[in-house]
């Protein structure tokens, strides 16, 4: 079968061993490769009793079927555990190089179980595997871990590298894994999982070529795809000013989050963050993933002091409204130092800004005292007390230790009513997108399997109206901030953008090319022949899958809901008075999906998907 080798690498860093695995070819078709593939493959080998940071705890690196092809998007891969932040499924996934040259080693991907007796970093070059002490590199920021791997191993063309930085090292419990600089497995904590097992990084250097099942129809494909992509307006807009475009049009629809999301519009911060202002202060240039043909990464310089940043990777969307709309800061060039600080020592900007926000609020109602923060005034627009303490929670020092838990936790531990500002969902923060303005998001962040996210689905485009897709049976349009109807949507791009991270191919290139030449680039390179029903059917059992394993982890229907503040209507902007309607939205959801009152899937719907061993093995 073409776009899978079926050899996935195993690693035990207890022994020190490796070997190869494959799987049944029954797995491949059913659950395709990314984030499905790796949660079959944890369904395999481990159990819920397993604590987030012991060395049982299996670490999946996987790529899709389209990884390595010539494809246009064909370039995510993603990490997989059970989660130190929210306990639950951990899934994170970046674009770029790494996942290509993964994949052209002859592999679909890597389970690492154990834990190393010192620090160490796992090569792989094509049929090679090797296992190093990494002593030298323990303490280094992710960059100069990159810098110092690639140095190491030269050759004709350069290794790829992930990499953990003293956030994961401290095991920051929203550490993030680093690729190459510019690219970033962010939630769910992924690097604390590598920190625990005491590997600071993976290199992979592949030369192979990726099976294909029909060259010539891969190259029709491949042809259609960009040309759609070539008179796509999106497509250009994301080239010309990356995804901090959707920081104006974002707020003006209700879409961006103020103030810890108790406010509803700030037109002055939209202007000083936004994609222009970006483009024309400090963006040097744009870079794209490997088979991308829109090239939105910014490539950014800053000599403004004390916000100073060399040249190298920018702040997208998220981290634009995490450290500067979400806290109240209209500093662009020191939204661009934090972007900075968190890619090198390892943090996911989304929750590290969110948990900014989270200490900010609780500051300003005297739930937390400039004592027991270290001196440090965290007043709102505070971005100096804020970068300062993006160090200290990177190495856990003072106060730093405690907001290193994540805002759930240093929730919990407050108390006197400090959940009024906590905004999780099943313990991820939110990213930088408002419910009020788009209810079927609402609902998304409600049943996602790895807590509140933009992206294991495709409502943000099909919501918004930036995409059409009645060929899967999408209506035409939907309206923004209405409840009722929204959960059929919910459910079909939950099993769409399960797809697309199954696959692995990127969300903006895929809504630009649009599906029917995505599904005839799967079908070229698989030979599976899919049709949308089986497409799509697929992701259906994906995210069913996934969500048995979070029900054997304590999820339950009432983990399904929106955090109070969301629930709570703006006075202003564009989604003034508006909140979803949580208890309808989730009832229909409920029938739709096939759960039972317990948030369950039911008898019927895990022998329909043949989940019949996932359900008795792990339901209790």
């Amino acid at each position: 079968m073409g776009g899978s080798w079926n050899r996935f690498l195993e690693v035990d860093l207890d022994t020190g061993k490796t070997g190869i695995r494959s799987s049944d070819p029954g797995n491949l078709r059913a659950f395709v490769g990314g984030g499905a593939l790796a949660a079959r493959l944890f369904s395999e080998t481990s159990g819920p009793e397993v604590d987030p940071f012991s060395p049982k705890n299996p670490l999946l690196l996987m790529a899709g079927p389209l990884v390595g092809t010539t494809f246009p998007g064909s370039s995510r891969f993603v990490l997989c555990a059970r989660s130190p932040l929210t306990g639950i499924w951990g899934e994170s996934s970046a674009g770029g190089f790494f996942g290509a040259d993964l994949k052209k080693t002859g592999l679909d991907g890597v389970l690492i179980s154990g834990r190393a007796e010192k620090p160490s970093y796992l090569l792989i070059e094509d049929d090679r595997v090797a296992i190093y002490e990494a002593g030298d590199l323990w303490g280094k920021d992710t960059y100069d871990t990159i810098d110092a791997l690639k140095g190491q191993h030269p050759g004709k063309s350069a290794v790829k590298v992930l990499a953990i930085g003293p956030a994961g090292e401290h095991l920051v419990r929203y550490a993030s894994v680093c690729h190459d600089k510019a690219h970033h497995l962010g939630r769910t904590g992924m690097g604390a999982v590598l920190g625990s097992k005491n590997l600071k990084a993976v290199a992979v250097r592949g030369s192979k070529k990726v099976p294909i099942a029909r060259e010539e129809a891969l190259v029709a494909a491949r042809t259609a795809a960009l040309q759609a992509v070539k008179e796509s307006m999106m497509a250009d807009s994301f080239h010309q000013l990356g995804t901090a475009a959707a920081m104006d049009l974002g707020m003006m629809t209700g879409d961006v989050p103020l103030k810890n999301w108790s406010l509803g519009v700030d037109y002055t911060l939209a202007d000083a963050l936004g994609g222009p202002a970006l483009a024309d202060k400090m963006v040097q240039g744009r870079v794209a993933c490997y088979a991308c043909p829109i090239g939105c990464k910014p490539v950014v310089e800053s000599r403004v002091t004390p916000y100073a940043v060399p040249l190298g990777p920018g702040p997208e969307y998220e981290t634009c409204a995490a450290f500067g709309t979400l806290i109240m800061n209209g500093n662009l060039y020191a939204v661009a130092r934090a972007n900075e600080l968190c890619n090198r020592l390892g943090l996911d900007t989304i929750s590290c800004g969110a948990t900014m926000a989270f200490i900010m609020e609780a500051f300003e109602k005297g739930l937390l005292t400039r004592n027991e923060l270290d001196g440090l005034e965290m007043q709102w627009g505070g971005i100096d007390p804020a970068l300062t303490l993006i160090e200290r929670i990177a190495t856990r020092k003072g106060f730093g230790n405690r907001a290193a838990e994540g805002s759930r936790a240093l929730a919990r531990e407050l108390g006197r009513g400090a959940e009024e500002g906590l905004v999780t969902v099943k313990g991820l923060e939110l990213p930088m997108h408002d419910p009020r303005g788009f209810h079927g998001m609402g609902l998304a962040y409600m049943t996602s399997n790895r807590g509140a996210c933009h992206l294991q689905h495709s409502v943000q485009a099909v919501e918004q109206g930036v995409v059409s897709w009645p060929e899967a049976g999408f209506q035409e349009d939907y309206m923004a901030q209405e409840s009722g109807g929204k959960a059929e949507m919910v459910v079909l791009a939950e099993n769409l953008g399960q797809m697309s991270n199954a696959v692995c191919v990127c969300h903006f290139v895929q809504w630009t090319m649009g599906l029917n030449n995505l599904l005839d680039g799967f079908n070229a390179v698989t030979g599976y022949d899919f049709d949308y029903r089986e497409f799509l059917e697929a992701g259906r059992r994906s995210w069913v899958l996934k969500r048995a394993l979070n029900n054997t982890m304590g999820v339950t229907a009432a983990d399904d809901r929106l955090p109070k503040r969301l629930l709570t209507p703006l006075a202003e902007g564009g989604a003034a008075g508006s909140v979803p309607d949580e208890e309808l939205m989730k009832k229909e959801y409920y029938r739709i999906r096939g759960l039972d009152e317990k948030g369950f899937p039911t008898t019927e719907t895990l022998s329909e998907l043949g989940l019949s061993d996932v359900g008795g093995k792990f339901k209790p």
